[in-house]
C-alpha cells in the first residue's frame, strides 16, 4: 500500500582532484584548507535573500531566533537555551523543522540500479520499506553528500539530501541520469519541493505520533518507511533522525505542515527545538555534519564510515569513485576521523590536534560542550596511528594547549528502535 501510494503521489506531482594517495601530512593540510573555506560558504548561506519554509511565521510567533542557514531563514533556538533543548530532547522529545532539506524519489524498473551506481550501499538487498545511511560519491572517491536511502519497493527509491548540497547533488544526479536515459534505461526523478520535513526525536516521539496515526508504530523499526495519514494528512514516515535518539522524519505536504506540527505539540510532551540543539545532539551521537566532518575531498573510509559500504559491493566497487575506494580498502588510508574528550576551552572547527611531543597530527572538524555529558567533546582527523581509543593527545585552542583523549563514538549511547 505504501509503495502504491507513493507511486500515485509521484505520478501526480510528477576537492578532490584525481590523484594517487598523498602523505598523511599533506592530506591533513589539504583538509584544513577545505575547512578554512567554510567561512566563505557560511557567508554565502548568510545572504540577505533568504528562503523561508512554510512554517517561518509559525516559528517567529513561537519566539524562535531565526538565523541564515543553507540559504534559508531557520530557527536556531526558541525560549529555552540550546543546552536545555538538548537535554530535553534526550529526556522527553523535540520537534525540529528541517524543511530546508530536499526529498527526492527515483522511479522506474532501473531506479535501484541507478542509485546503486552513485552510492556505496546495496539497496537491492533491502526489504521493501526499509533504508540505510549511504554516501553519494564523486569520481575521486569523495563524498558529495550523506543520505538515508529508502527502498520503497522494487521500482521506487526515496532519499533526502542536505539543504546546502541541493544544487550540487541534483546537478550530479541529473548528469548521470541523462546518460542512463540516453541508453534507454527506465528511471525518472521527482523532487518534492512542495513538502515540509519534521524530525520528531526522543523517548516521547513514538507515543506522541502514535496518537495521530492508525498504523502500529511498535512494528516499525529503525530505518523503516511507510506512507500513512498523520492527523488525516497523507505523509511519508521514516523511523530515523540525526540525534542518536529514537524518532521519525515526517515528509508532509506543505499545506498540512502547520496542522501537523500543532497536533504533535498538543498530543504529548514534545517541544519545539532549533538547529542549535540539533547540532549538539548529532555531535553527542558522533554523527558527521556535512561540510565540517565530511566533504567532497573526504572518502567514506577516511571518515570512519566504511560500514556504509555494503560487503556485497566491496569486491567490485561498481559505483562512481569505486576504483579509489577499492584501492583504499586494500591499502588503507593515511588519516582517520576520531572522537575526543577535551579539557580546557571547547575545541572548534580548525583547532590543531597535537601529539604528546607537540607535533601537529590533525585538526578538529566539530566540537563543543556536551550538555548531556557536561564535558567538552570533539571530532576531527588525525594521522594513522593516533586513532586508537585511549590515546592521549593535545588540542590547541586560541594558542592554549590542553589535554585530550581519543574516545569511541557515539559519545552518548544511541537509542535507535530495533527488533
Amino acid at each position: 500500500m505504501a509503495s502504491l501510494t507513493l507511486l500515485k503521489w509521484t505520478a501526480k506531482t510528477a576537492s578532490r582532484h584525481a590523484r594517487s594517495l598523498v602523505g598523511a601530512g599533506a592530506r591533513l593540510a589539504e583538509l584544513r584548507a577545505v575547512n578554512a573555506g567554510l567561512d566563505g560558504i557560511q557567508r554565502r548561506f548568510a545572504s540577505t535573500d533568504l528562503l523561508k519554509t512554510e512554517l517561518y511565521d509559525f516559528h517567529v510567533n513561537k519566539g524562535a531566533k531565526m538565523v541564515p542557514f543553507a540559504g534559508y531563514s531557520m530557527p536556531i533556538q526558541y525560549q529555552d537555551s540550546i543546552m536545555d533543548s538538548t537535554t530535553y530532547c534526550r529526556e522527553k522529545g523535540s520537534i525540529f523543522d528541517v524543511s530546508h532539506m530536499l526529498g527526492i524519489t527515483l522511479s522506474g524498473k532501473d531506479a535501484i540500479s541507478f542509485i546503486e551506481s552513485l552510492i556505496v550501499s546495496d539497496i537491492a538487498a533491502l526489504k521493501d520499506g526499509s533504508g540505510c545511511l549511504s554516501i553519494l560519491m564523486n569520481e575521486q572517491g569523495g563524498a558529495i553528500d550523506d543520505t538515508v536511502v529508502t527502498k520503497v519497493d522494487g521500482e521506487n527509491v526515496y532519499f533526502v539530501v542536505n539543504a546546502g548540497n541541493r544544487e550540487k547533488d541534483l546537478t550530479h544526479i541529473n548528469a548521470h541520469l541523462a546518460k542512463w536515459k540516453a541508453d534507454g534505461k527506465d528511471v525518472s526523478i521527482t523532487t518534492h519541493e512542495d513538502r515540509g520535513i519534521f524530525a520528531v526525536q526522543g523517548p516521547a516521539a513514538a507515543d506522541t505520533l502514535q496518537k495521530l496515526v492508525d498504523i502500529d508504530l511498535s512494528k516499525m523499526y529503525f530505518s523503516d518507511f511507510t506512507v500513512a495519514p498523520i492527523d488525516g494528512i497523507e505523509s511519508f514516515i521514516t523511523r530515523t533522525g540525526y540525534t542518536g535518539e529514537d524518532g521519525f522524519e515526517l515528509s508532509i505536504p506543505s499545506h498540512g505542515a502547520k496542522q501537523i506540527i500543532e497536533a504533535l505539540l498538543s498530543a504529548g510532551d514534545l517541544k519545539l527545538a532549533g538547529l542549535g540543539a540539533r547540532d549538539s545532539l548529532r555531535l553527542e551521537a558522533g554523527l558527521c555534519l556535512y561540510g565540517n566532518d565530511m566533504d567532497d575531498g573526504v572518502s567514506p573510509i577516511e571518515a570512519g564510515l566504511t560500514w556504509t559500504i555494503s560487503k556485497s559491493r566491496r569486491e567490485e566497487c561498481a559505483f562512481v569513485g569505486g576504483d579509489v575506494i577499492k584501492k583504499q580498502l586494500a591499502d588503507g588510508v593515511g588519516i582517520r576521523r576520531i572522537g575526543l574528550i577535551c579539557k580546557g576551552a571547547p575545541a572548534r572547527n580548525g583547532s590543531k590536534i597535537l601529539n604528546e611531543d607537540g607535533e601537529e597530527i590533525g585538526h578538529i572538524t566539530s566540537g563543543g560542550f556536551s550538555p548531556c555529558l557536561k564535558k567538552n567533546i570533539a571530532m576531527g582527523y588525525v594521522k594513522k596511528g593516533y586513532q586508537k581509543s585511549g590515546t592521549e593527545l593535545k588540542v590547541e585552542v586560541r594558542k592554549r594547549v590542553s589535554d585530550a583523549v581519543v574516545t569511541k563514538m557515539p559519545f552518548v549511547p544511541a537509542k535507535y528502535y530495533r527488533p
